[in-house]
């Protein structure tokens, strides 16, 4: 009875653990479009750029790893083979050229190894492809105004996004979403009419600065469908952490028709009110 007595709370705990790790495996993974209770990973990638970042971030995370133990690995040898009763008399060399080649060699490599990923995510962010969509992003104290110019597939109307409290995610919901097309080139001109604001959005991997007076351009193609949230990433003032982004995107058709709605709801009359509040 001792013994079963002595067990039963360790095996107990072993398989509270074990069930604590299966119940949250996914509570641990990474969200999609949304930030999750104890996530431990970034959000679920859904851009090509996203996607690069993961890998280099990785990669460089390995490198690391590599790294540490290497040094780790010659501090436990120079404790072990020069220690005081292995060699009681130092050595006095002063210059050593193999080790002075090595120790210069190495980091070069280093970096030649950081380099280029680094380098190939950059190519891969600063290119110019030829746009499907083109929308101007405004950030305001502390709101986004999104701009979508007259084409032939639609537009032609603007509309603020200000935080919705009565939606979920919390503080992350918009009253007005911004909204794409899947699989399609999507450029976004982003500046600000006050101060400083950026334009982030996680699982996309992007983020760029809204500025005054300037006009800064990047791009992104979202290959899943789906409702993907992100925020003001710059200190922008008192209400900088109630300043959401969402982005709807969705398939051509739907985006056809929610242009077509979007002009009616979003048209304004001759003195700026929104008609859809005339109405």
């Amino acid at each position: 009875m001792r013994t079963a007595r002595t067990k039963t709370p360790f095996l107990s705990g072993v398989a509270g653990l074990g069930a604590l790790l299966v119940t949250s495996s996914q509570t641990f993974a990474a969200g999609i479009g949304q930030p999750v209770p104890w996530q431990m990973d970034r959000q679920v990638a859904v851009t090509e750029n996203a996607r690069d970042i993961h890998a280099f971030e990785h990669w460089m995370h390995w490198l690391s790893l590599g790294i540490s133990l290497f040094v780790l690995g010659l501090i436990l040898w120079c404790i072990f083979r020069f220690g005081e009763k292995r060699n009681p008399t130092p050595s006095k060399t002063t210059h050593n050229t193999a080790i002075e080649i090595a120790w210069t060699i190495v980091p070069v490599l280093i970096l030649v190894a950081v380099a280029i990923p680094s380098f190939r995510l950059l190519r891969t962010q600063l290119s110019d492809p030829k746009a499907d969509v083109m929308i101007k992003v405004i950030g305001h104290a502390w709101y986004w105004s999104y701009e979508y110019p007259q084409t032939d597939q639609g537009g032609g109307f603007t509309f603020d996004a200000n935080l919705d409290e009565d939606k979920q995610p919390k503080l992350l919901a918009t009253d007005n979403d911004m909204v794409v097309p899947v699989n399609k080139v999507v450029k976004i001109q982003v500046t600000s009419t006050d101060v400083l604001h950026s334009w982030a959005l996680p699982s996309f991997g992007f983020k760029i600065d809204a500025i005054t007076g300037r006009l800064n351009q990047a791009w992104f193609k979202a290959d899943k469908e789906g409702t993907y949230h992100g925020q003001c990433s710059e200190l922008c003032g008192q209400r900088h952490a109630y300043m959401p982004i969402t982005v709807r995107v969705v398939s051509e058709e739907a985006y056809a028709q929610w242009l077509t709605e979007a002009k009616t709801k979003y048209a304004r009359l001759d003195d700026g009110s929104k008609l859809a509040d005339a109405r």
